[in-house]
């Protein structure tokens, strides 16, 4: 068998290797009765995301937050939402998390507030000039009565990203700037005020003793002072606009020199902090996100948004890899999140595959997205550097896309009159156990915040635990192998020549990893064991989209 991880591997920094889990709090478990997911819930399901083998969880917003963007709306960064519990529940399940060895993680959202957050209040209330106003981005209007816009910037979200203010006396006032929901105030970080705040909520919650923080639209929070319009067309899509050269609030260089102050204060404090930022740049910008004085890593979303494919998956892996070694940062792999369609969903449907929720291509094939799911795990899993699984991956949910309009909860369906669905489908409550709704999500006869499909009752944690060739325990498998072979220790890969249609790189001279995306078998080494595979292995021939891992060495054809 092969050898096993030393305890060199405590020497790094736990970041580096990481598998973190993304807990999207409303959906994962509901503690108490509400059929809303909560710390009480999660905390109770602890003991399952240990025997999984993650090393750390990223919760998604618990503060407390009119909900107009599933929590992305903030109201108070110090404090949790009655939905979900309390602070000193919080502080329990960080103290928890911990006892069980796993590291918590949480998401901060500095490039808006709440419209409801008591800053935002006190600056509609203050006259235009004032400091409260000053904390935000407030502009006089254009045209002769200030009725239009200051600018041509669009929201995230669909329409103008600004919103006109009534004055106290009554009278039509000035404009504030939100490049996402109306309810989503964009902060003015080139107030003192505001850099001082967010310090601050970095302390309070470091001294809590998370671990480090998601940073929530990492590259926005610096504007181009002079607002100049965008000038490009009202229907472009985000992807054009996001590329924009010198775009005047995406990737402005003012960014870093935050993220510089923000290390400073994780370095602070004893362990290793990490800072995770979503930054959509190019590959090339994303590299002076994570010099050393900056932030620790980055999400990869080329990685996420690559169709299956062996040449655009390899491209993809070895641009991360290669810009990455440059500033000594480790990539990170991703597959699924909440802001994007379940994977299982989006390998079913081969080419037309997308990252976006818009887009009408027709019903997916889930058993063919599920076998790609499966071998994309253990390729993601065989990847150096860290890796982040969302909920639910683990069971193999797919994407839930025929919700009744009416439960919908993303501001995009709103904004957009309908014509994006939105995130919902991503984020419908995990299945626990039983045959019926809310299969133990909460307790037995409570209705859940978005309704599951009845056919989740076989992919429930119940139903999949010990079932071998199961999701659940390929996932279990995966992790704890990661955990303990010394193949995984090396921080590099080697590409491996393979004919078309197939991927395969060695990780160390004992530990291979092969993929095969071809619609044929493909042969595998003599000499070298099978350690874990997500497809049953016949005859020595890799079939069709599974993945192996292999152990061994020796004389071989490859």
């Amino acid at each position: 068998m092969p050898r096993t991880r030393t305890d060199q591997k405590s020497a790094t920094p736990w970041w580096r290797d990481a598998v973190i889990y993304q807990v999207y709090i409303r959906s994962f478990a509901d503690g108490n009765g509400d059929g809303i997911g909560d710390i009480a819930g999660l905390r109770a399901r602890l003991p399952y995301l240990q025997e999984l083998g993650v090393d750390a969880l990223w919760i998604n917003p618990w503060y407390p937050s009119p909900m107009a963007d599933g929590g992305y709306d903030v109201a108070d960064y110090r404090n949790i939402d009655p939905l979900f519990g309390t602070l000193a529940e919080a502080e329990e399940l960080i103290a928890e998390a911990h006892t069980r060895g796993m590291r918590v993680v949480l998401d901060i959202v500095p490039n808006h507030t709440s419209d409801q957050h008591r800053w935002f209040v006190e600056a509609v209330a203050a006259p235009p000039g004032s400091p409260e106003r000053d904390r935000y981005v407030f502009r006089d209007g254009t045209g002769p009565d200030g009725s239009r816009p200051p600018n041509d910037w669009r929201s995230r979200f669909g329409g103008p990203a600004w919103t006109r203010v009534t004055e106290a006396d009554g009278s039509p006032g000035q404009w504030y700037l939100h490049l996402f929901a109306s309810e989503q105030p964009d902060l003015n970080w080139a107030s003192r005020e505001v850099r001082a705040e967010f310090e601050s909520i970095l302390r309070f919650w470091f001294d809590r003793g998370v671990d480090g923080f998601r940073i929530d639209v990492a590259h926005g929070l610096a504007k181009d002072p002079a607002l100049p319009d965008l000038g490009i067309p009202d229907d472009a899509l985000f992807e054009h606009e996001r590329h924009k050269e010198d775009h005047p609030h995406w990737d402005q260089e003012g960014v870093h020199e935050i993220y510089q102050t923000w290390r400073k204060i994780a370095d602070s404090y004893a362990g290793d902090r990490l800072f995770v930022a979503e930054a959509h740049v190019r590959e090339d910008r994303l590299v002076d996100y994570l010099r050393q004085d900056e932030l620790h890593t980055a999400f990869n979303f080329p990685f996420l948004k690559s169709s299956w494919e062996p040449n655009a998956m390899r491209e993809v892996i070895d641009r991360a890899v290669t810009s990455l070694a440059t500033v000594d940062a480790p990539p990170t792999w991703v597959l699924s999140n909440h802001d994007v369609p379940r994977h299982v969903t989006r390998y079913g449907r081969g080419d037309t595959q997308t990252h976006e929720h818009d887009v009408k291509a027709g019903p997916a094939d889930l058993e063919l997205g599920t076998r790609r799911a499966r071998a994309a795990a253990l390729l993601t899993l065989a990847l150096p550097g860290s890796a982040y699984l969302y909920q639910g991956e683990e069971l193999g949910l797919w994407e839930v896309e025929d919700l009744p309009d009416e439960v919908l909860a993303d501001p995009t369906f709103r904004r957009s009159g309908g014509a994006v669905r939105g995130r919902d489908g991503c984020r419908v409550p995990l299945p626990w156990s039983g045959l019926d709704e809310p299969f133990g999500f909460g307790p037995k006869g409570t209705e859940a915040w978005l309704p599951q499909p009845g056919e989740w009752k076989a992919l429930t944690a119940q139903a999949q635990s010990g079932i071998p060739w199961s999701m659940l325990e390929l996932y279990r498998s995966a992790l704890r192998l990661r955990r303990e072979q010394s193949g995984f220790d090396s921080g590099t890969l080697r590409w491996l020549e393979m004919p078309e249609g197939v991927l395969a790189f060695e990780r160390s001279p004992v530990l291979r990893c092969a993929v095969n995306f071809s619609g044929e078998p493909f042969p595998l080494p003599k000499n070298w064991g099978v350690l874990l595979a997500s497809e049953r292995i016949t005859g020595g021939q890799l079939p069709a989209d599974t993945a192996v891992w292999l152990w061994g060495g020796g004389a071989s054809r490859w």
